[in-house]
């Protein structure tokens, strides 16, 4: 299911820089410095005004009631950043649908389940991410909520709207229907004057225990960066990462790096990194392995493979036999050109 691409909005210029070009096999390849800067383009925040916050945890038999609000953007706001970049013919999404089977809720013990939807974001002359959105199936707008989730984080994955993710909540006022009575004045990092000066969100490893603020249980505070808010954004990168490499890969890399199976397992920021460097060069290296395929052709790539005794690369688990298989592509190519 393909989903139109909205409407330009001319909020943000595109990067200057050298202009593509369309290779003869019909690809476009786009100059290196560009892609940088499209890079950088994509990462800015939105603008204040395209900001909403939603209440993600309220406080019990407390007057005035609190909630803990988070920002988010629209997913307009996405599609308007990508159209100023690349014009609504640049880029392209797709979806998949796919439900669970039911399993009981563990909040209200209800037998229900879930829809999955996979966006697929292709930014043309940049590649291609995936990643995944769900809601519960008896939520009357589950499909809308579970598209515009996994398409956000689609986007992420290139950069656009990441920076939300340092974002863990600040407690504000509540009137009598839930909704804050004020909203927190976003941080000069957070805005894209303060972004292109350079400002960046404060790391908690970087901070003295005393500067520190938490907010939990009601009280007042904001978590201004902190470790908790990039270990956060590094594993949301981890998780969208499965859609990239694929789940033997995914799994297979887990566990020989971490010795788990599920991310969220992982205490250490810095085993956490390194996890993510590792799923990245996976990425890298499946790229390089689909490009040498089409150069070495499929008998030559049916030949590497069975030599590994593997009938395909969705059975590749660790990075040394991708290293292998895209060597051996790679050096079969070179001898054919030859």
């Amino acid at each position: 299911m393909s989903a139109p691409n909205g409407h330009a909005q001319a909020d943000h210029a595109p990067a200057s820089g050298p202009p593509p070009m369309m290779l003869a096999s019909g690809v476009l390849q786009v100059p290196a410095e560009r892609i940088q800067e499209l890079v950088v383009a994509l990462e800015v925040p939105f603008d204040p005004s395209q900001i909403e916050w939603r209440v993600m945890n309220t406080t019990k038999n407390q007057q005035p009631p609190r909630g803990q609000v988070v920002p988010y953007a629209n997913q307009r706001a996405y599609t308007d950043r990508l159209n100023a970049l690349f014009t609504p013919a640049g880029w392209t999404r797709k979806y998949t649908i796919h439900t669970s089977a039911n399993f009981e809720r563990s909040k209200d013990q209800k037998v229900v389940a879930k829809v999955l939807i996979t966006c697929e974001l292709t930014i043309f002359g940049l590649g291609s991410h995936s990643a995944t959105g769900e809601e519960w199936a008896d939520d009357d707008n589950s499909c809308t909520a579970a598209e515009a989730q996994a398409f956000k984080r689609s986007c992420a994955c290139f950069g656009l709207g990441r920076y939300l993710y340092y974002f863990t909540g600040t407690w504000v006022d509540l009137d009598d229907r839930k909704r804050p009575k004020s909203v927190p004045q976003l941080a000069g990092w957070a805005t894209p004057a303060g972004w292109l000066e350079g400002l960046r969100p404060i790391c908690a490893r970087a901070r003295k225990p005393s500067e520190r603020t938490v907010a939990g249980n009601g009280d007042t505070g904001q978590h201004n960066g902190g470790a908790s808010d990039r270990r956060n954004g590094i594993l949301q990168e981890i998780e969208q990462m499965e859609q990239v490499v694929g789940k033997r890969m995914y799994r297979g890399l887990l566990k020989s790096v971490a010795r788990v199976w599920n991310p969220k397992d992982i205490q250490d920021q810095a085993i956490q990194e390194k996890v993510l460097a590792h799923l990245q060069a996976a990425g890298r290296g499946l790229g390089r392995a689909e490009a040498a395929r089409e150069r070495a052709g499929q008998v030559a790539f049916a030949g590497v493979l069975g030599s590994l005794r593997l009938s395909s690369l969705n059975q590749v688990d660790n990075l040394k036999t991708l290293h292998e298989i895209v060597a051996a592509l790679e050096a079969a190519t070179r001898t054919e050109i030859r």
